[in-house]
């Protein structure tokens, strides 16, 4: 069986350099699993992914030969800080692709966070921020690029992007990946955005909320717009979502300048909590205009983690 129609971790981190040149006494396939299933089951360090090879012992032995035991967190600590990242990435990025399929419209949320405990005070190192692919229907992480220190995500989501097969999907990204470069390697990749609009681009953004204040001043006429609502409850509050899609207008200011742009859209977020009301309304631009409860679910994983933040 060919190693991108295989789902063993093993024939997909075959190519990874062992580091270690003295005589080895754990098996780096067998510190490769453990880690890896380690994380899927939410450890974050490696106290916790020792502790899961420990815990998980009996069950790992039908899967790897553990005649030399479990190794100690210091252990996995000082071979994942000598495995070159890039093959390691290359390795988890063919694996996760083997057991996950991209089905067509899949919404795939580009999305930036600092990883946590990643901070070094004693080294002055700042901390490790990340741009990461989610398969939101999955539930599944598709690959993620460390953002350099001397940079930002708008540098790290284009290399991002090129790792991914994005045919037929449909990428969303928040604010700061609304870059006419990003949304033209999307579109000439085969798929389609769902991007935020905000003050970054200036002219686009005023250009969209008057478009939208005017059609609610006319009550929508002459506009064929599409509408969904939601309603949310969780976490002490109450939240009731309106989500509003029509085609891009011929006149939007800075049109010309994003590809294969064909909509736009608004969200407004009526939230109540503790007594007090808050309204929260978005802009996005869309490369497809789509059904309004296509568009709600495409902003689900942005809202989510906007909320986290």
């Amino acid at each position: 069986m060919s190693k991108s129609k295989s789902s063993r971790i093993a024939d997909h981190f075959a190519e990874l350099t062992d580091p270690r040149r003295r005589e080895v006494i754990y098996p780096l396939i067998n510190v490769v699993v453990i880690a890896v299933c380690a994380v899927i089951c939410g450890a974050d360090d490696f106290v916790a992914i020792a502790k899961f090879g420990r815990t998980k012992r009996e069950w790992l032995a039908r899967f790897l030969d553990l005649e030399t035991g479990i190794p100690s967190h210091d252990r996995f600590n000082a071979i994942f800080a000598a495995i070159k990242p890039g093959e390691f990435e290359k390795c988890l990025l063919s694996w996760i692709t083997a057991l996950h399929e991209i089905s067509d419209g899949q919404v795939i949320a580009i999305d930036g966070k600092t990883l946590r405990r990643s901070f070094d005070a004693a080294n002055s190192k700042a901390a490790i921020h990340m741009v990461s692919a989610w398969a939101t229907a999955n539930q599944i992480s598709l690959g993620q690029v460390v953002v350099d220190a001397k940079s930002n995500e708008i540098t790290a989501i284009p290399k991002l992007l090129e790792m991914l097969e994005l045919s037929g999907a449909m990428v969303t990204i928040d604010a700061k990946g609304c870059q006419t470069e990003i949304a033209r390697q999307i579109v000439d990749a085969g798929a389609d955005y769902c991007l935020a609009v905000k003050g970054n681009q200036p002219t686009l953004h005023q250009g969209i909320g008057d478009f939208f204040n005017a059609l609610f001043d006319n009550d929508f006429e002459g506009t064929p717009i599409r509408q969904h609502q939601t309603d949310g409850h969780g976490h002490g509050r109450e939240e009731l979502r309106h989500y509003f899609i029509c085609p891009v207008p011929e006149d939007l200011p800075d049109r010309p300048r994003w590809a294969g742009l064909k909509a736009i859209g608004m969200a407004i977020s009526d939230t109540r909590r503790d007594g007090k009301n808050c309204c929260d309304v978005r802009y996005y631009i869309l490369s497809k205009f789509i059904a309004a409860g296509r568009f709600a679910e495409s902003l689900s994983h942005m809202y989510s983690q906007a909320t986290l933040r």
